[in-house]
C-alpha cells in the first residue's frame, strides 16, 4: 500500500487472538480487495509496508518492531508480550479499543486491571491514538522516561489515488450523520438527529441515516417527525467502499460524539473529500478544528452546518483547509515520519 523508502521502518502489528487474518502491505490495495481496508491499526501497519497478525508466532517471524494492540480482558496479549520479549523484540502497546467509554469499560474489573497495568510496565512503550489515551498511559507509566509514549494518530491513504472517492461539488447535497448508536451516551445519536431535523427545516437539505436496530430503530426515527421526504433511512450495514460512495454524495458530515475516539468517521470524510462537523474525535481535531466540537455548544454547531450546507465558497474554503492539514499530519506519508522518529530510540537487537 505504501512506498516504503529503503531502510526506513517496518510495522509488524500484532492482535492476538483478533478475528482479522494475517495481512501484509507489500504493495498497492486496491479499495475493491476483500482484504482489510488499510485504516485504523492496519492503517499502521500498511503506511510502513509492515504486516498485520493475529498470531504471535507469525508477527515475530517478521523479524520486525511489533505494535501490540491490548484488547478483551489482556490475557492473550500478556501471553504475546512474554513471547515477544522473550525473542527480543521491541514491543510498543496499544489498546485497541480507545474511546473513553470503551477504556472504561475494559479497566472496570481488578484482574483486567492488573494485567493492564502488568503490560504497562514491561512494554517498552506506547502509542495512544488520541491525545487522551496518551495521557492515561503516561499516568499508568509514572516511573517510564517522557519519550516512551506518545500521541500518533491513525493514518489515512490520502495521497493514493484510487482512495479518492471525491463526488463533484455540484452533485453533493444533504447531511449524512455519521453515528448509528442510540444507546451509548457520549455518542448523543439522538440530539444528533434533532440538530439535523431543525438544520433540514431552515436549509430544504435531506438528511441520510443509518439503521441498523430493525424495527426499534424504525419507530425511534418515525417519532421525530421529519419533514415528508427529507429523511433517507439506509437499512443494512453495506461493503466498505459502498459506504464510502454513500458518504461521499453529502455536503457534510454531522455528528455531535463525545467520545474521545480516534475518528474513523472523519477519516473516512477525508477519503470522500467531504467535511465532518461536530465531533470530537482525534483526526476532527486535527483535520476540522474550526468545524469541530471542541469547546462549541451545540446551537454553536448548528450556525456552522448551516453555513456550510448554504455557502459554497465556505464549504470550499473549509475543504482546502481540512486537505492541506491531514495531507500534512494524517498521511500515510507525515505518520509513516512520526513512527519512524518514534521507534528510532528503541534499540533493536540483531537477530
Amino acid at each position: 500500500m505504501s512506498d516504503t523508502p529503503t531502510g526506513s521502518l517496518k510495522l509488524a502489528v500484532l492482535n492476538p487472538g483478533g478475528r482479522a487474518p494475517e495481512q501484509y502491505f507489500e504493495g498497492p490495495l486496491k479499495p475493491d480487495s476483500s482484504a482489510h481496508p488499510p485504516l485504523n491499526f492496519h492503517g499502521f501497519a500498511a503506511c510502513t509496508g509492515g504486516s498485520f497478525h493475529r498470531l504471535t508466532k507469525s508477527a515475530l517471524a517478521e523479524k520486525l518492531p511489533i505494535l501490540l494492540l491490548l484488547r478483551r480482558n489482556f490475557k492473550a496479549a500478556q501471553r504475546a508480550l512474554t513471547e515477544c520479549l522473550e525473542a527480543q523484540r521491541t514491543v510498543v502497546v496499544s489498546l485497541k479499543e480507545t474511546g473513553l467509554h470503551q477504556v472504561a469499560e475494559q479497566l472496570s474489573d481488578s484482574r483486567s486491571l492488573a494485567r493492564f497495568f502488568d503490560l504497562m510496565k514491561r512494554a517498552h512503550g506506547c502509542i495512544g491514538a488520541t491525545p487522551e489515551v496518551a495521557d492515561f498511559y503516561r499516568m499508568c507509566r509514572r516511573q517510564a522516561a517522557a519519550t516512551t509514549i506518545s500521541f500518533i494518530p491513525t493514518p489515512y491513504p490520502l495521497s493514493q489515488p484510487e482512495w479518492d472517492f471525491s463526488a463533484r461539488p455540484d452533485k453533493q447535497s444533504g447531511i449524512f450523520i455519521g453515528t448509528r448508536e442510540w444507546d451509548i451516551p457520549s455518542r448523543n445519536h439522538l440530539t444528533c438527529l434533532l440538530l439535523a431535523r431543525r438544520l433540514c427545516e431552515i436549509t430544504g437539505e435531506s438528511v441520510t441515516v443509518f439503521n441498523l436496530d430493525g424495527w426499534k430503530g424504525d419507530r425511534r426515527l418515525r417519532e421525530l417527525a421529519f419533514p415528508a421526504g427529507k429523511l433517507r433511512v439506509v437499512q443494512k450495514e453495506q461493503p466498505y467502499v459502498e459506504y464510502l460512495r454513500e458518504l461521499a454524495k453529502h455536503k457534510i458530515v454531522l455528528q455531535l460524539d463525545r467520545s474521545r475516539v480516534p475518528g474513523q468517521v472523519a477519516g473516512d470524510a477525508l477519503l470522500c473529500r467531504t467535511l465532518c462537523v461536530g465531533g470530537d474525535s482525534a483526526i476532527e481535531r486535527i483535520a476540522f478544528p474550526t468545524l469541530c466540537g471542541i469547546g462549541r455548544t451545540f446551537d454553536e454547531i448548528g450556525a456552522i452546518a448551516k453555513e456550510l450546507l448554504i455557502n459554497q465558497n465556505a464549504r470550499a474554503t473549509a475543504f482546502m483547509e481540512s486537505q492541506w492539514r491531514s495531507m500534512e499530519q494524517l498521511s500515510f506519508e507525515a505518520v509513516r515520519k512520526r513512527l519512524q522518529k518514534f521507534f528510532a530510540q528503541f534499540q533493536q537487537p540483531a537477530i
